[in-house]
């Protein structure tokens, strides 16, 4: 039998990943994961409460940045063996985790969002210095169960993909929010703003998919001259409007995501 993934977490990033892996035929998998949940005990893969003392394939760490603070230090045995140490762990750089790892571990970090919990996500991935080829084509296949996937030249461009892609779900959720509002002070129910505005992002974001051209094209085709498009995207594009506050978000979140991890 070959050497097992390993898996730290199996939450919905960690199990959305775990099922893809299985339907990709990358077997043995350990997860260790203190409570299961009834669908991961479904799976059939072996659980595990702690760290495992035997030799693995790779190691995918899917903790959330203040659980993986906390227990780096008991995965340095696994790092010692020189599997690769993947991370999907926002604000934790590669010098944190070499402080835990020593400075020999072959680490990526990987930055997912949470529509990889249904494969719709995108990954970017940096390679740390002492990742080889075949770690990098084995990270890639690894992450690929969560959706896209592209590769960044700097660690500091895991950042700026926290700050676009990896909150920026949130951003999303915040405008079907704001529409919902806008909608029901014009007078419309609550039940039907909501509907209105969830289905009107969804389906917005299904036509990005499946018309590759650009932006601004997309948004041209719904303007027509003077009307009532038009008209509130004269507001949304003051200068004052959703692009600066756009700018300024993200700007915000890559400083955070900088300063957690100095």
């Amino acid at each position: 039998m070959s050497k097992p993934i390993l898996l730290i977490g199996a939450g919905r990033m960690g199990g959305a990943m775990l099922k893809g892996w299985l339907a990709d035929g990358l077997s043995p998998v350990i997860a260790v994961e203190t409570n299961p949940s009834p669908a991961l005990k479904k799976l059939g893969v072996r659980i595990v409460p702690d760290i495992p003392r035997e030799k693995v394939r790779a190691c995918v760490i899917a903790l959330k940045p203040q659980v993986l603070r906390t227990e780096a230090m008991r995965l340095k045995p696994i790092a010692d063996s020189g599997a690769p140490m993947i991370s999907i762990a926002a604000g934790t750089s590669i010098a944190t985790l070499k402080k835990a790892w020593g400075p020999r571990a072959h680490i990526l970090r990987a930055m997912p969002n949470t529509p990889g919990a249904i494969g719709k996500g995108i990954t970017s991935i940096f390679k740390g210095p002492n990742a080889t080829a075949e770690d990098c084509r084995l990270a890639q296949r690894l992450l690929t169960p969560l959706g896209q996937t592209f590769w960044v030249s700097r660690e500091k461009l895991i950042d700026v993909t926290t700050a676009v892609s990896g909150s920026g779900p949130a951003y999303v959720f915040f405008m079907v929010e704001a529409l919902a509002d806008a909608a029901e002070a014009q007078g419309m129910p609550r039940a039907e703003a909501e509907r209105l505005a969830r289905a009107t992002i969804t389906g917005a974001g299904a036509l990005l998919d499946a018309d590759a051209r650009p932006p601004e094209e997309l948004r041209r085709d719904v303007t027509s001259p003077g009307g009532t498009t038009e008209a509130a995207l004269k507001v949304l594009m003051d200068a004052k409007g959703l692009k600066p506050l756009m700018a300024r978000a993200v700007a915000a979140a890559n400083k955070r995501a900088g300063e957690l991890a100095s």
